[in-house]
């Protein structure tokens, strides 16, 4: 633990160069922020935080076998309290809407006792032996940091309490502090943190077992949710600066003319006529097409401009010759087939219990299904963008990325620099949902740099670009079979599920899914089953498989959810009643002993999953929804739920088909138990951007692939939902569970896989046609 004035006066005076995210808001000055060298400035080290926590922190990283090496862990969390009482809150991790810099900074504000209208927030470039782990991705910020950020806030109100008492010449124990006030009361002597910020930056931070927590009872902040963006002012009135808003003096513009096949190459090309767009100022060839890609560059052609329309016209007249490499041949159609085929077949065995065979052939009735889900894009509304000066051995980077520190080890490796010689400055992002975890954009923006001989350039990703290469949500088929007793309850399960890893991307064509993605949904099925068999097929990969907004949940619950209504059913059973009995009664499963080796990177003890959590969830769905109620000719009810990233959600969905088969979603109610809500109002919002979202992958969202070309193009053939097919109602339901000792869930994630599931079973009831492919689009239309 210790005292680093000179940190926050980096901090501080990072914003001042072109580009970065504005580190305080519009009512606080930089020079507030510092107040001198004589403000408080303290650095807390939460390394003696609980290792359960905080192992799984760095996403995996692939060895050659295909495995994930170790994880590091050493997060830490700055305050920095000026001379004229604003508390300074540096936060580690990317904020793209999810109100991350607001959850931190309210955290610690309420351990600390601060005014909250003297809070601003500075945002951490990427050097994770400073900050601690700073990728954005997994639902866990608050999951992993919520206690240190707690611990950290009390630690410093400690100090100002020391400080104070030492200057009063009284006991510590007879100050308090409140709302930003120190106080004495014996002698009715006040303080503003202000006064003695210099000098109890001057302290030793206490150890970690004199610092005392404060009792949640007594919370003025966490988990009221009357705590809006602390920089909606500047984002509504765009002030706010993404990745797309950096400027920097000099600025040059870049696009690159990617290979439009995974593994493709330059064979050679002809730029003369772009050399002679007005505005062009160099073309340059970045290398590529290696498979695996990791995250580095696909290759291609850049053309460097001193505006983006002659960039563009630039890239236009290129002429370019491929070699479109060994995935030439990749067509989604043919593919599913091959998935299909495969999933018919025995798999690798992921998790066996008891003889599936045998009762299975002694079953009294059998039921079996084969489901599909699609290729999907991020497509977040800002594409990848960011700046790079490339200049006398250094290296500065400004990037709307989730992982900074990704890109700064791309950084280090690409242009041969030491890690002090590179440095990533993050911006915020206007959406993120994996794809700005992979930094191939920085690094392309970088060599770009480089090759102008140091001027800063901006690179941008087009949409078209964002669709034809991307990194893409794999491409699934589920095959269930169940067999069922004269009770009509299973007595035998089995589930094939056949997909293109994210491992694809570390190590060649690993082919089976990594433990990380079989428990997403899939290995950790919490049903009350006496016979279960679940396998993993052989998938090779041919695009970019890449992490997107709940990963491999999406295919699981679709299938598994799905599946369960069409045993309901089967058997004459209401869809809702027979999940509940399916799930059996409340217990506490251990996912190690089901067949998970990962568990969302967490103790097992302290998360278990609990089917007791998971029923309360259905119950609040369908009782938000009126489930049960008599509806009119053509509309129905659909139900799911879905165990994910330590927490559990449902959705029930009410849906309406016309003559013509379209689909309306007029009401959804979600429920979810993310145990204790440190921010209610942002838990909310997530889940309502987690309907859109889940709406858009049962709807409308498709990537497919064509002599392996992505065949979409822009939002008019890659569609998301737009805002006239949102639902009317939205009823979000905060479930709560266990109290502030215990442990958090995700929030940002879990949402979106029970979404899709819901719809299909909604329109189910509603027409009597069951929907086994995503998404929807006119199959009900005949």
């Amino acid at each position: 633990m210790i005292h680093d004035a000179k940190l926050m006066a980096e901090l501080a005076a990072a914003p001042s160069a072109p580009g970065p995210v504005p580190a305080v808001l519009e009512n606080v000055s930089r020079r507030a922020i510092l107040g001198g060298l004589g403000a408080f400035a303290l650095a807390l080290s939460l390394r003696d935080s609980a290792r359960a926590e905080t192992k799984a922190e760095e996403p995996p990283k692939f060895g050659a076998d295909g495995m994930p090496n170790g994880w590091r862990d050493d997060p830490k969390v700055f305050i920095g309290i000026a001379a004229d009482g604003t508390v300074t809150v540096t936060n580690h991790r990317s904020e793209m809407g999810q109100g991350v810099r607001t959850s931190i900074a309210l955290v610690v504000a309420d351990e600390l006792e601060a005014d909250w209208s003297k809070v601003t927030v500075v945002q951490a470039w990427g050097e994770e032996a400073r900050f601690g782990n700073q990728d954005t991705d997994g639902s866990r910020s608050l999951r992993h940091f919520f206690r240190h950020f707690r611990h950290a806030g009390a630690a410093a109100k400690l100090m100002l309490i020391q400080a104070a008492a030492k200057q009063w010449g009284v006991p510590a124990s007879e100050v308090t502090a409140a709302n930003h006030v120190l106080t004495h009361a014996k002698s009715k002597r006040t303080l503003g943190y202000g006064d003695v910020a210099s000098a109890a930056g001057e302290l030793p931070v206490p150890a970690r077992e004199s610092v005392s927590l404060k009792d949640p009872k007594n919370f003025r902040y966490i988990g009221t949710g009357r705590i809006g963006l602390i920089d909606n002012r500047d984002i509504t009135t765009g002030k706010a600066v993404y990745g797309l808003d950096t400027k920097l003096d000099g600025m040059l513009y870049a696009l690159v003319a990617r290979p439009a096949v995974y593994g493709g190459k330059v064979v050679g090309f002809d730029d003369s006529e772009t050399r002679k767009v007005p505005g062009v100022v160099k073309v340059i060839q970045i290398e590529g097409g290696e498979i695996p890609s990791e995250f580095m560059p696909l290759g291609g052609i850049a053309v460097i401009a001193k505006n983006t329309w002659a960039a563009m016209k630039g890239r236009e007249a290129l002429k370019i010759t491929w070699d479109d490499g060994p995935n030439a041949g990749y067509d989604t159609t043919a593919f599913r087939k091959e998935l299909e085929a495969a999933a018919r077949k025995p798999g690798k065995v992921v998790r066996n219990q008891g003889d599936v065979d045998a009762a299975m052939a002694k079953a009294k009735t059998r039921v079996e299904a084969e489901y599909f889900v699609p290729h999907l894009a991020q497509a977040p509304m800002e594409p990848p963008a960011a700046v790079a000066r490339v200049k006398d051995g250094i290296c500065e980077a400004w990037a709307c990325t989730q992982g900074p520190q990704a890109a700064h080890d791309r950084l280090m490796k690409r242009l041969n620099l030491p890690a002090d010689k590179v440095r990533v400055n993050v911006t915020l992002l206007g959406g993120g949902f994996g794809r700005k975890s992979k930094p191939d954009y920085v690094v392309e923006a970088a060599l770009c740099s480089q090759a102008v001989d140091g001027a800063p350039v901006k690179l941008v990703w087009t949409r078209e670009d964002d669709i034809h290469h991307g990194y893409y949500h794999t491409i699934s088929v589920e095959r269930l079979e169940a067999g069922l007793d004269d009770k009509g309850m299973p007595v035998a399960w089995l589930h094939r599920s056949a997909a293109p890893t994210i491992g694809s991307i570390f190590a060649p064509d690993p082919k089976h899914e990594l433990p990380f993605e079989l428990g997403m949904g899939l290995v950790n099925t919490p049903f009350a089953l006496p016979n279960v068999r679940l396998e993993n097929p052989e998938a090779a990969a041919h695009v970019r498989i890449g992490w997107f907004r709940s990963v491999s949940n999406i295919p699981h619950a679709f299938a598994i959810q799905s599946f369960v209504a069409e045993l309901a059913h089967a058997v004459g059973r209401d869809p809702k009643d027979y999940l509940l009995d399916l799930i059996g009664p409340a217990r506490k499963i251990d996912p190690t002993e089901i067949g998970d080796v990962w568990n969302h990177g967490e103790d097992p003890k302290l998360y278990p999953i609990d089917t007791g959590r998971l029923r309360r969830v259905i119950e609040a769905a369908a009782n938000g929804a009126g489930w049960g109620r008599k509806l009119d000719k053509g509309r129905g009810l659909g139900i799911a739920g879905h165990y994910s990233f330590v927490t559990h959600t449902a959705v029930a969905a009410e849906v309406e088909v016309d003559a013509k088969g379209q689909v309306t979603v007029h009401a959804v109610d979600i429920a979810i138990d993310c145990g204790p809500q440190v921010n209610p109002e942002r838990i909310r919002s997530q889940m309502e951007g987690a309907v859109v979202m889940g709406m858009g992958l049962a709807l409308t969202s498709e990537i497919s692939f064509k002599d392996g070309r992505a065949q979409q193009n822009n939002f008019d053939g890659y569609e998301v939902v737009r805002i006239d097919a949102a639902p009317k109602v939205v009823r979000v339901h905060l479930v709560p569970s266990g109290d502030w000792n215990g442990p958090l869930g995700g929030v940002g994630e879990p949402g979106v896989p029970p979404v899709a599931p819901a719809i299909a079973n909604a329109v189910f009831s509603a027409t009597g046609r069951r929907v086994r492919q995503l998404p929807i689009r006119d199959q009900l239309s005949a």
